[in-house]
């Protein structure tokens, strides 16, 4: 028996969210079926950390206990025949039989995509969120400044336990253009990160960037997170899980 850590990769739209749930499609569910065939005998894997329903990943960490007698490439094809276009095992290692993806990882980068469009773009609205007016990036760019370090983020999130610490730290943030002028993209680094906390950071940005709210109220949320929580949420397409970092690495 060897513990093995997953990099996995899937494609949100279709999932309602990673964590399993009964009577509907989720990543951990499929994962898990797919193990059953390959005659793992555990109740559950354990994974880095839960996405909503819609949310990608490219980088999302997962472990489990398995009886494997062949290499871990081996077991990484036999995952991924098991496995549909969605989903997708892009390495598979062994690990220390106390790994844990989600208590062990130092850090978790997320990466957002938004496209300025008037108009609906069928190939672009699957993976991103449209917006529109064009925002001020210099101005979304001043917001982003002021999340770095640590912060009590209650009111852009909540912690996934009741009674949970709100507070976090950003260990970096920014926006930085896409493949063309019309692609921006937020990319932010924490130790953890709140219930929503990423989508509702978007959506915050974005709105600054439109004039709608400005950077002293975003100041003010900051200083007195006791308040009411700020609203509004980025859809949940635009979002991607990109990394998972552990002290190993």
């Amino acid at each position: 028996m060897a513990r093995y850590q997953v990099i996995l990769a899937y494609d949100g739209t279709e999932f309602h969210g990673s964590q399993r749930q009964l009577e509907v499609r989720t990543v951990q569910g499929v994962v898990e079926d797919a193990l059953r065939k390959l005659s793992w005998a555990g109740e559950t894997i354990i994974m880095a950390g839960r996405t909503d329903t819609g949310v990608h990943a490219s980088g999302q960490v997962l472990a489990f206990d398995l009886n494997w007698s062949h290499t871990e490439d081996d077991l990484r094809n036999a995952l991924n025949a098991l496995l549909l276009d969605d989903v997708s095992a892009r390495s598979v290692a062994k690990c220390d039989a106390e790994f844990h993806p989600r208590f062990d990882a130092l850090s978790r980068t997320y990466r957002y995509k938004v496209f300025i469009d008037p108009v609906p773009n069928p190939l672009e609205e699957r993976y991103s969120w449209r917006i529109w007016p064009s925002p001020d990036v210099g101005n979304m760019q001043d917001v982003a400044n002021l999340f770095l370090g640590v912060h009590d983020f209650a009111a852009f999130g909540s912690p996934m336990k009741q009674g949970g610490s709100t507070v976090r730290e950003i260990n970096a943030v920014g926006w930085d253009r896409g493949s063309d002028a019309n692609t921006l993209e937020f990319v932010v680094t924490a130790n953890a990160f709140l219930y929503h906390m990423v989508r509702r950071l978007v959506h915050v940005h974005v709105k600054v960037g439109q004039g709608v709210l400005s950077v002293e109220q975003i100041r003010q949320y900051l200083d007195a997170p006791e308040g009411p929580p700020v609203q509004g949420l980025a859809p949940a397409q635009g979002l991607v899980l990109e990394e998972v970092k552990y002290q190993q690495e």
